[in-house]
């Protein structure tokens, strides 16, 4: 299994016999180096996304096209797509569990907002979610953007994901204190990876904090297109 940073929130994930594409912002991302698009993309299976705000779901529709692999979220913003776009898509909700070429993916809560731009104003885009990811005997949980919340109790006790990947970057999401405060309240991992930060100067530029907060958690601070083996 290979988890793989594409900036910001963005993670190719290759678990059994799919390749996700997470919340893949690519164009006109910072931390992404252009040039590498076609290597960051390669074999892609199916593209995921969190929420609706631009800097995870801008790109989704037209490495749709491009790829010709369906698009899995929430009900709301993937059946839009599906009618306005013409992609294929996976739509379910919160509680929801897909498969996807032998990964398991269930949709669960998440707190913060949901929107597309339009040219009135934001457009109602679905609720914000994150996954569970289970596979090749690890579950991922990767919270989309969120601040800390109790439905992490019974989804820590629940799924037991050995893996977070986790925004982190604070102002827009919890910050690095927060999520570590979160990890080792709610769950057990064993690796956790921080997104969410370094894209902007508003954002945390170190995990220096998630890691002084979880001893004995190995906390990966990842680099843009380069795998992370499990």
């Amino acid at each position: 299994m290979k988890i793989t940073w594409l900036g910001h929130s963005g993670f190719r994930i290759e678990i059994e016999r799919a390749v996700l594409l997470i919340d893949p912002w690519l164009t006109g991302n910072p931390m992404f180096p252009a040039p590498r698009r076609a290597e960051a993309i390669a074999g892609a299976t199916h593209i995921l996304v969190t929420h609706g705000h631009g800097d995870h779901s801008s790109d989704a529709v037209a490495l749709a096209r491009q790829l010709k692999v369906p698009v899995a979220g929430i009900y709301d913003l993937i059946s839009f797509w599906e009618g306005s776009e013409g992609i294929a898509g996976i739509g379910f909700n919160k509680g929801g569990t897909v498969d996807l070429n032998g990964a398991r993916v269930t949709m669960v809560n998440a707190c913060h907002s949901s929107s597309l731009g339009g040219s009135a104003g934001p457009v109602y885009a679905g609720h914000e979610s994150g996954f569970m990811i289970s596979g090749e005997g690890h579950t991922i949980y990767v919270t989309g953007d969120t601040t800390v919340m109790a439905d992490m109790g019974w989804m820590g006790e629940y799924f037991a994901p050995d893996i977070g990947i986790l925004c982190a970057g604070g102002h827009y999401t919890m910050d690095m204190k927060m999520a570590a405060w979160a990890a080792k309240k709610y769950f057990a991992f064993r690796t956790v990876i921080p997104c969410h930060y370094r894209t902007f100067p508003l954002l945390a530029q170190t995990a220096d904090e998630l890691k002084a907060g979880l001893p004995g958690v190995q906390v990966i601070e990842p680099e843009v297109l380069d795998p992370i083996t499990f």
